[in-house]
């Protein structure tokens, strides 16, 4: 089984929703094994579009799908939750991810692992520090020591707590 990180955001619709949607497209897919899902946190937009804050959260999961499959997969989610891609960095009713392929390192037209942005995004470490161990918690606690702190990432409370 591989172990794969994703990050997952969406800014348009009712946002909680369309994160728990994909949650349980992934949990429904037999050859996913979702082991652990961040909180949900609000954050403000990067890449200099103006548009509605996301919420975005992190997901840790086993699977035996190659990357590539992988990545199909969680396309086919994005287009079942009518994800269109008409501004690069623009608004999205979901955006899915792949940060970490086991320790792999892809480079292709349609696939960078480990993720080329990751490093720059407090909305993608800050999840992704809440469900890591190990070497990679380290490794998301060193880039959040480097992160510039202008980034806005706000834990959204559950009804539950």
């Amino acid at each position: 089984m591989h172990q794969v990180y994703l990050s997952i955001g969406s800014n348009m619709g009712d946002r909680k929703a369309q994160l728990q949607q994909a949650i349980a497209a992934l949990q429904a897919d037999s050859a996913i094994d979702v082991v652990r899902v961040s909180s949900i946190y609000e954050t403000a937009p990067v890449g200099g579009v103006v548009q509605d804050d996301f919420y975005n959260c992190a997901v840790y999961l086993e699977t035996s799908l190659s990357a590539t499959e992988l990545l199909q997969r969680i396309q086919q989610i994005e287009q079942n939750q009518k994800r269109r891609r008409l501004i690069h960095w623009g608004p999205r009713t979901i955006d899915l991810d792949i940060l970490w392929y086991d320790d792999a390192v892809i480079q292709t037209a349609d696939l960078t692992i480990p993720h080329p942005e990751m490093a720059k995004r407090a909305f993608v470490l800050v999840p992704l520090q809440e469900i890591t161990t190990g070497q990679q918690q380290k490794q998301v606690e060193q880039l959040l020591q480097v992160l510039p702190a202008a980034q806005r990432v706000t834990k959204i409370r559950d009804e539950q707590e």
